[in-house]
């Protein structure tokens, strides 16, 4: 139907391009590959009960974030209680002095690389020297921040992201995924349809899909970064810069593991444990999240790689927990549930880092194909990019550069 602008993709940026048209009066079709939408923001009910969050789970730069208004205007609960990232519980296996060594040497680290910035770019392992104690612990902390190793990671990507955050991380108890999948209200969706070519050729837009063409007169891609990059998604004429934008923002990896808690908790909610902080690959443990009787254990980057197979990560968290708690911990934790990302169809990986020398692929990607194809998501995001709101802010914006044209 020409007029119609079609949304690929459900996750955070296709759901806020979709309403933003719905609501202005637009036709507006969201179609999505999986039989859900939310894309990366996935919420799920544990066996236990509890909700919680398989892909993004903090409302990051809370403050500013409009995932937190649109949370509370419709009704979802916010807790502003800090996620304790630096705070070791009860100071098990990371001492005070440690703690005080480490947050000395990432300062070390974080005042290097800020001091390059007006130099060629990058990796960030340039930063810390490889035979520094702390570089395991930092490299960690990339792995959870960047979803890859220092090595992979562009300096002035890194930088652009961390001058825009601000330390305000909030949680919802219901689940981000479930605020953003509620998002799409009443907007016309059709889940369980893959587009595999959009031809551009002539006045109107032609999408093939897997049950059928659908035509428009506008097109948001709101797909993964791999989708574009392995060519699961083509496009006529060819749009070889945008592959070549795509491929050079690859998709890090973050994963979960839950576990039940049996018996009476002895820290408060949101406490925290960092699993070994001498070692690269270690979790970080958030317990109790909403003061539940669970663990959800976060790893990231090359740790959360080596530990794909099934089964792995979640016996690797047990361990790493016995290890701190003592050995009658094995018999109180069970898995609950885990994820693993680098193999979501159609998705591939977590959030987006540039690799070093090509931070300009973010706006490449961005740029928009005869103001009629737009593409979205946190991978287009210059500052924001990797979170929800990022991805938010980047659907708006093409749909109100199709509202404009209208006018």
């Amino acid at each position: 139907m020409t007029g119609r602008t079609v949304v690929i993709g459900g996750g955070a940026a296709g759901i806020a391009a979709a309403r933003t048209l719905h609501e202005a009066g637009r036709d507006v079709l969201l179609i999505e590959a999986a039989d859900r939408l939310g894309g990366r923001a996935r919420s799920a009910r544990l066996p236990t009960g509890h909700v919680v969050d398989h892909g993004c789970g903090w409302l990051h730069s809370a403050r500013r974030n409009p995932w937190t208004a649109i949370a509370e205007q419709a009704g979802f609960t916010i807790d502003r209680r800090s996620p304790n990232w630096q705070v070791q519980w009860n100071d098990l296996g990371f001492p005070p002095d440690e703690k005080r060594a480490s947050g000395e040497a990432y300062a070390r680290f974080e005042e290097a690389a800020m001091a390059a910035l007006d130099g060629r770019d990058r990796p960030l392992s340039d930063f810390v020297a490889a035979d520094d104690p702390w570089r395991p612990m930092i490299d960690a902390i990339s792995g959870y921040a960047n979803g890859a190793s220092l090595a992979e990671v562009s300096l002035h990507d890194w930088a652009a992201y961390e001058n825009a955050a601000t330390d305000d991380n909030w949680a919802v108890v219901e689940g981000y995924g479930t605020v953003i999948v509620n998002h799409a209200g009443d907007v016309p969706v059709r889940t369980g349809v893959t587009a595999s070519r959009i031809d551009h050729r002539g006045k109107t837009i032609r999408v093939e899909t897997s049950q059928g063409t659908l035509e428009a007169e506008h097109v948001i891609i709101a797909v993964p970064t791999p989708v574009l990059a392995e060519g699961k998604l083509t496009f006529d004429p060819p749009l070889p810069a945008k592959q070549e934008a795509a491929a050079a923002l690859p998709l890090g990896i973050a994963d979960k593991v839950f576990l039940s808690v049996e018996g009476p908790l002895p820290w408060p909610a949101h406490a925290h444990l960092t699993g070994n902080p001498h070692c690269h690959c270690t979790a970080s443990h958030r317990l109790s999240p909403f003061g539940w009787p669970i663990i959800e254990s976060f790893f990231g980057g090359p740790c959360a790689e080596a530990l794909e197979e099934d089964g792995a990560a979640a016996q690797f968290a047990i361990d790493e927990l016995v290890g701190l708690l003592g050995n009658d911990w094995r018999r109180r934790l069970t898995p609950l549930d885990a994820t693993r990302w680098r193999h979501a169809p159609l998705i591939g990986g977590s959030y987006s880092h540039a690799k070093v020398g090509y931070t300009k692929a973010r706006q490449a990607l961005a740029e928009p194909v005869d103001n009629r194809l737009f593409f979205v998501g946190e991978a287009c995001s210059l500052e924001d990019f990797s979170t929800a709101h990022g991805a938010y802010e980047t659907g708006v914006a093409a749909a109100r550069l199709i509202l404009h044209s209208a006018l």
